[in-house]
């Protein structure tokens, strides 16, 4: 089987850091599992690695797509398998890292999704009462209809709205429910997976750090310099966490201050719905940062590798 780390958790714990020193110190190279960073152009908004951090240690799966490119977890899936065979081929420990959970368990546990493509007409129908009526109508309907879904989608992300409601009309199940039942294939993984975490207060600083750090990098501009490109705002990565928020204040709905704060906010909601969603995962095994020293960064990275030490000992320095 093949050997895989998987390293996960809340957006601004630390994981690009710790996976960048365990990955010099296993020998390995880093598959990204973030739904965002894998879009060119989009850099600041995804916090994504920098060119100093690529040149330590191999990334794969970042800027592989347009933003007006389709893209979703089943075609990861088969890129990030890709990805962990050519990186194990080279005699290199894959390390699954990122905090977008649907990408990374549909890897380790590698997920077989519903074949179904869904139908355009159902889907014209409901884009087309989307304008008539808007789109919160259709997102309270699915409230109603699959709750559990609902929550899982923001009520302004239009796009996976119609296609939640889709699949419950087309087959009478919540769209989650196809996720649930689809481990059905043996992985072909000999897998690990670290959950790093940081005390709530320090994590909810450390979002906001990031956003203060993203505002003053030019995310504003970066934004600007994708419209002015010819990408539409309604492309889904500009749905993402940041960009919406920047288009708020662009379209005039919002003043800079407010859509900075309600970024905060929201980024600090969204690091509680990845935490629900990894505590679920009783294979992970969590570590718990609660400061920035290297000291600690060192001790965090000597636990992974003693964690992993049964699986992958050839690797180890």
């Amino acid at each position: 089987m093949i050997p895989l780390l998987a390293i996960a958790g809340p957006t601004a714990a630390g994981k690009t850091d710790l996976a960048i020193e365990t990955a010099l110190r296993l020998n390995g190279e880093i598959i990204s599992a973030d739904s965002m960073q894998l879009y060119r152009y989009l850099d600041i908004g995804t916090a994504k690695p920098t060119r100093k951090e690529r040149d330590k240690v191999p990334h794969h799966l970042v800027d592989l797509v347009d933003p007006g490119e389709d893209y979703n977890v089943t075609r990861y899936q088969q890129d990030a398998s890709e990805a962990i065979r050519e990186v194990a081929g080279r005699g290199k420990l894959p390390l699954l890292v990122g905090g977008t959970g649907l990408y990374l368990n549909a890897v380790v546990y590698d997920y077989q999704f519903s074949p179904m493509e869904g139908v355009p007409e159902v889907r014209a129908r409901l884009a087309e009462e989307a304008k008539e009526e808007g789109a919160a109508t259709l997102y309270r309907r699915l409230a109603e209809l699959d709750p559990e879904s609902a929550a899982r989608i923001h009520s302004r992300d239009l796009r996976r709205t119609i296609r939640a409601l889709e699949v419950f009309y087309l087959t009478g199940k919540p769209i989650h429910s196809q996720v649930r039942d689809t481990k059905i294939r043996k992985t072909a993984y000999s897998s690990r997976l670290i959950g790093i975490n940081r005390p709530r207060e320090e994590l909810y600083r450390r979002i906001e750090e990031r956003v203060d750090r993203m505002m003053d990098a030019g995310l504003l501009a970066e934004i600007e310099g994708l419209l002015s490109r010819g990408y539409s705002p309604d492309l889904k990565p500009f749905q993402g966490l940041g960009y919406r928020h920047m288009l708020l204040y662009l379209k005039g709905e919002a003043t800079l201050a407010e859509a900075v704060e309600l970024l905060k906010r929201d980024t600090r909601r969204y690091a509680k719905r990845q935490l629900t969603w990894f505590k679920k995962n009783e294979g992970i095994v969590w570590l718990t940062l609660e400061n920035d020293t290297y000291e600690e960064m060192s001790r965090a990275v000597k636990n992974i590798c003693q964690i992993s030490a049964g699986e992958f000992s050839p690797g180890l320095e």
